[in-house]
């Protein structure tokens, strides 16, 4: 014990801060740090000792390696030295992120394989459009030929809303099932003409219970507002009749017929943009071309009066899974 009294009488006439509580090697520690360090950080290894040994006995190899360090630090940093002590470097730029790989890297070995055939920087005639189209089908079922039309319209506008129907010649060679709800006197010329569904209280009956099991849904004018209730369910579906779609009409077995042939509905989006399927792949260049300059036909006569400029923007052609296809814009 008069080893320490000793040594704590030396530290606190060095001005250490050290107590009965330090061990006699934390002591003899200290008092040596202070011998060997520079005048201006003397202090700092005693501080931290104190800090961080409140009890004598514990954590007291910790504390001293605490303390070293923080001198080290403070040295280092006087001396406008930033490299840390293992001696890494901290001022090394990490690389750049790696660059994300193009789209046509990303698709599958069978699309690499077709998009090889079409010039994405080249426009093609509506003819040619048609039949690369065909030939780069990706697809092993019988992919359907879309034609995407940008048209330059505000379709916020009730005059520029492009809305309307079109026959197509050789049809879209989907199944269509119609449903016919007309009174019990136009059941029979309806049934003849071909519509799946026919009825009145038996259509409501399933519209009831949310039950849609038709693609095109034809009603006669005095049984329209009998529909008003089921807007929410056959709307957004883009089943509700409408007069501009043909699917409210007088002559029933006529509007059954007609649908059944390939009578489709075709409106721009919130993107001014007009989708439409033409067909399928199947049907070959020739019945395509025909669907194709029908759909135009019937697109150029919806061409609007206050409409300043172009009409149509761009041309787009390509099958369900297939790549675009540029087509030279022929309608002014």
């Amino acid at each position: 014990m008069a080893k320490k009294a000793d040594l704590l009488a030396k530290a606190h006439d060095m001005g250490l801060e050290l107590n009965e509580k330090n061990t006699i090697a934390e002591i003899e520690a200290a008092i040596s740090r202070s011998e060997t360090a520079p005048a201006e950080t003397e202090a700092a290894p005693a501080q931290v000792v104190a800090e961080t040994t409140t009890k004598a006995g514990k954590r007291s190899a910790k504390a001293l390696r605490e303390a070293e360090e923080a001198a080290e630090k403070a040295a280092r940093k006087e001396a406008g030295d930033t490299t840390p002590a293992d001696g890494s470097d901290s001022t090394v730029k990490k690389g750049p992120k790696p660059v994300t790989r193009p789209l046509i890297e990303r698709r599958g070995k069978n699309y690499r394989q077709v998009a090889e055939k079409v010039n994405s920087q080249q426009s093609y005639s509506l003819d040619e459009a048609i039949k690369l189209a065909v030939e780069t089908n990706p697809s092993k079922f019988d992919a359907s030929v879309e034609v995407h039309v940008r048209l330059n319209v505000d379709p916020r506008q009730a005059d520029q809303n492009i809305r309307s129907t079109v026959s197509l010649p050789n049809g879209t060679g989907k199944t269509i099932r119609v449903a016919v709800f007309a009174p019990e006197a136009d059941h029979a010329a309806a049934k003849k003409a071909g519509a799946d569904v026919i009825g009145d209280e038996a259509i409501l009956a399933q519209l009831d219970k949310e039950t849609v099991d038709f693609d095109v849904l034809i009603a006669t004018p005095q049984y329209m507002p009998r529909l008003g209730k089921y807007a929410r369910l056959l709307g957004p579906r883009g089943l509700m009749p409408n007069p501009k779609s043909g699917t409210v009409a007088t002559d029933v077995a006529k509007a059954v017929t007609e649908a059944k042939a390939g009578k489709v509905e075709y409106r721009v989006d919130k993107q001014a943009i007009v989708h439409l399927s033409i067909g399928k792949v199947s049907f070959g260049a020739d019945k395509l071309i025909e669907n194709a300059r029908a759909f135009f036909d019937s697109l150029t006569n919806q061409k609007p009066t206050s409409l300043k400029g172009g009409y149509v923007k761009t041309i787009a052609v390509s099958t369900t899974m297939g790549p675009g296809i540029k087509v030279e814009n022929f309608i002014s």
